[in-house]
């Protein structure tokens, strides 16, 4: 899987291009600003725009994206507890365990709530892979006081979800740097602090 990432915001939001190869199927993955610097990559690499995969409702990742469906006519997806939240037309309403099709490559939504009660990952078992949206970052975790958050579901997705996957598994989260799980690990005190209490119980 090639990847692009478009930092950019007051928020420095993380959106994603994502394709296998030049002029075959893309997904934009957070949209949160300037849709022009997605547009101008996929016409450069003349990918087919296939949808726009949203981790969440936050504008600061989801800004972009009237101006880009208005542009290719192609769907938005979301997972369908976000979708009252988001107040603007969804074409796909995503549930946990779905599977997207990457040119030949799965991508599967894994629901994460906690920061919004929609929160997705996309998850790649092939390229070893997953983008996470505001669920987990490098060094900490999503906010869970806002209008919609939970810390109880925040909690049961990083133990019950993301504490699964592998030390090798690539995060792509939605602000700052990826690093991969073996990292997280070592740096992230929120995450190890929720998988520490878990031991103690």
């Amino acid at each position: 899987m090639k990847i692009q990432r478009f930092t950019g915001g007051i928020l420095e939001s993380n959106g994603y291009v994502i394709y296998q190869n030049e002029g075959q199927t893309s997904y934009i993955i957070d949209p949160g600003y300037n849709p022009k610097v997605f547009m101008d990559y996929i016409k450069k690499h003349e990918l087919k725009l296939s949808g726009i995969l949203l981790t969440h409702h936050h504008y600061d990742h989801t800004g972009a994206v009237e101006r880009i469906q208005k542009e290719y006519g192609c769907p938005v997806y979301m997972h369908r507890r976000d979708c009252d939240m988001y107040r603007k037309p969804v074409d796909v309403y995503m549930e946990d365990g779905d599977v997207l099709d990457l040119d030949g490559e799965k991508l599967v939504v894994v629901h994460t709530p906690g920061h919004t009660g929609g929160s997705v990952c996309f998850f790649s078992s092939k390229s070893r892979l997953a983008f996470t949206g505001d669920t987990i970052f490098n060094v900490d975790l999503g906010r869970t006081d806002l209008e919609d958050g939970s810390e109880e579901e925040m909690r049961h997705s990083i133990r019950d979800v993301i504490d699964k996957w592998d030390n090798d598994i690539m995060i792509y989260p939605g602000h700052g740097d990826g690093c991969t799980m073996k990292k997280v690990r070592k740096i992230n005190k929120e995450y190890n602090d929720i998988i520490q209490e878990e031991v103690k119980i």
